[in-house]
């Protein structure tokens, strides 16, 4: 079964994306880091043990990656927004098996003691138009959202609008149980809701 890992903000810059998650929900991100395969950089909020938020752009400073972005960062343009989310589990292949191949394939990385494979398509895109979770399986113990600091944010739910939104139902919530995500007929978008210190806060 899959599982709430994290939440991603997208910006042409970073900056703009880590303002934007951070003007939504009311509170600070510290610094993230690099990932060199896909040239992006981030900025993260510890919310609990087990879940965080990412805010995430091309990284300048480095080449251009041989392949496409993760996240559709190529393809991204406009305002700082909520793009992405993203579903842990315990065996990728098996997940992907019963997802199927629109999810892409499995890609190795690290960051410092993290390891961790991602499964990313060849054009960086997921399926319903970007609108479908990214998905991701930790090796090893280390973890991120542990090691921040706690912003005191709480993950109520996210809700995935989308113009086919009762296909992505279907195919998600047979591997995914979670009452925290409903997806809603309508044009594409997502919206996730905190509970805060200043009551619930919504990320868009």
């Amino acid at each position: 079964m899959l599982r709430f890992d994290h939440l991603a903000v997208s910006g042409t810059v970073l900056a703009d994306a880590t303002h934007h998650l951070e003007t939504c929900l009311g509170l600070d991100t510290v610094a993230g880091g690099q990932h060199p395969h896909f040239a992006t950089h981030n900025t993260l909020m510890g919310c609990g043990d087990a879940f965080y938020l990412e805010a995430i752009s091309p990284d300048p400073t480095v080449p251009a990656p041989s392949r496409a972005r993760w996240f559709g960062l190529d393809q991204f343009e406009g305002p700082a927004r909520l793009t992405n989310w993203i579903l842990a589990c315990d065996d990728l292949d098996a997940a992907l098996d019963k997802l199927g191949p629109g999810f892409g394939a499995p890609v190795a990385l690290t960051r410092g003691d993290f390891r961790w494979r991602m499964a990313v398509p060849d054009s960086g895109v997921l399926p319903f138009d970007g609108l479908a979770p990214a998905v991701i399986q930790w090796d090893g113990d280390a973890h991120p959202a542990p090691r921040l600091p706690d912003s005191g944010a709480r993950f109520l739910g996210l809700q995935v609008r989308h113009p086919d939104a009762a296909a992505m139902a279907a195919l998600l919530t047979p591997v995914l149980d979670d009452d925290r995500v409903t997806y809603v007929e309508g044009e594409a978008g997502m919206m996730a809701a905190f509970d805060t210190a200043d009551g619930v806060r919504k990320l868009t």
